[in-house]
């Protein structure tokens, strides 16, 4: 197997270990993709300003977030069901981010308990939820976060619906998969995620399984689920959160500078500047194109944080110096955990943090704190042709 240089490698040894439909679930985002794909196109856009003779030699990536030290600024994005990638994909997960020293969030819909989760990492971890129309769901879910020490609510407030992802529409995906006489051929093609995941203990949404929705088996708890979206949840979403939640509330969505403004009104502690990864609404900006007018409302009033895209430490780079705080990734951590578990998120990891301190170096930079906006440029789309003198 050739070595893995970048998250593109393992990515593509994610696709190699997956089914087709479980693969696309993780890859894929909503209708045409476009907001997926400029997602990296407007990253591309954006140029490292690079100052030389400068001592770097002692180069520092940690950061402190609501009120929390991380000695790299990336955070596990909240990615539903990471168990249909990996059994117990959550667990590793939020066990590879603690070993490193850096953020993770589980998401309400996770295949793995908040119990479960806090048994396998030492470290606090973030918990995500979207609010249902029965709120007494949400309360005890909270309730059950704070008492294993989450001390972080990240309100995600973009998903009143579910975004239509044809890539799975075509795949005919379902949670679990199903083998089909369509897809048999594939499946049988992956005998470790098999082994792993097809013929091992039955997969539910194991926060909401059992008494509190009253049903275990995943199909009828998902229906259940679905039905509680709330479509008529509005701006006092958040001030509900503050007012049933000790800690901080994160509230992940926001792409405009009036959103971030009325956020802030309600007292959010945390803004996620986010467009899921570009699995919702299809044609929204990319986050990184949304950043700078959110950091500009905001003016330090809530910590920003960036979400979708990051592919590259240069990624992250950009981010801070265009004033996020630090970074939410989902697929990259996810491809490395189809990889090689909780190894490749590891490695996912390690690849990341490597290239920010290589930006670092090369950037003339000693820490990502001294990072602004002076430190990006944005080159003209026309190539530049010097001519000769002779010419």
């Amino acid at each position: 197997m050739k070595p893995t240089a970048n998250i593109a490698d393992l990515r593509l040894r994610a696709q190699r270990r997956l089914p087709r439909a479980v693969f696309d679930f993780v890859d894929g985002g909503a209708q045409d993709e476009a907001t997926l794909l400029d997602n990296r196109r407007q990253f591309q856009r954006i140029a490292l300003v690079t100052r030389v003779l400068r001592d770097v030699s002692h180069r520092d990536q940690s950061i402190t977030l609501l009120g929390e030290t991380l000695a790299s600024p990336l955070i596990v994005a909240p990615t539903g069901m990471a168990g249909l990638v990996r059994r117990n994909g959550e667990a590793m997960l939020a066990r590879a981010a603690a070993e490193a020293d850096i953020g993770c969030c589980l998401s309400m819909m996770s295949a793995c308990s908040i119990e479960d989760v806090k048994r396998a990492s030492h470290r606090p971890f973030w918990f995500q939820i979207y609010l249902l129309r029965d709120r007494g769901i949400n309360r005890a879910l909270m309730e059950r976060a704070w008492a294993v020490g989450c001390r972080v609510l990240v309100l995600t407030v973009d998903t009143k619906q579910q975004g239509l992802r044809e890539r799975d529409l075509r795949n005919g995906f379902t949670v679990p998969p199903r083998v089909t006489l369509r897809n048999v051929l594939d499946v049988a093609r992956r005998p470790g995620w098999l082994a792993d995941v097809a013929f091992g203990r039955r997969i539910t949404f194991a926060n909401l399984a059992g008494k509190l929705i009253g049903a275990d088996d995943i199909v009828s708890v998902a229906r259940l689920a679905a039905e509680q979206y709330d479509p008529a949840m509005s701006w006092d979403a958040i001030e509900w959160c503050k007012r049933h939640w000790e800690g901080a509330v994160a509230v992940k969505g926001i792409l405009t500078a009036d959103d971030a403004r009325a956020a802030v009104a309600r007292s959010a502690d945390a803004l996620i500047v986010s467009n899921h990864g570009g699995r919702q609404l299809d044609g929204t900006p990319a986050s990184i194109a949304a950043l700078p007018a959110v950091v500009d409302a905001v003016k330090g009033a809530a910590e920003i944080v960036l979400d979708s895209g990051i592919r590259r430490g240069g990624d992250v780079l950009k981010a801070l110096a265009l004033g996020a705080r630090a970074c939410m990734a989902g697929r990259p951590f996810l491809y490395g955990l189809a990889a090689d578990g909780e190894a490749g998120v590891r490695e996912a990891i390690s690849i990341l943090r490597s290239e920010i301190d290589l930006g670092l170096t090369l950037m003339g930079v000693n820490s990502v704190g001294a990072l602004d906006r002076s430190s990006l440029a944005w080159p003209s789309r026309k190539p530049v042709i010097l001519k000769s003198r002779d010419s």
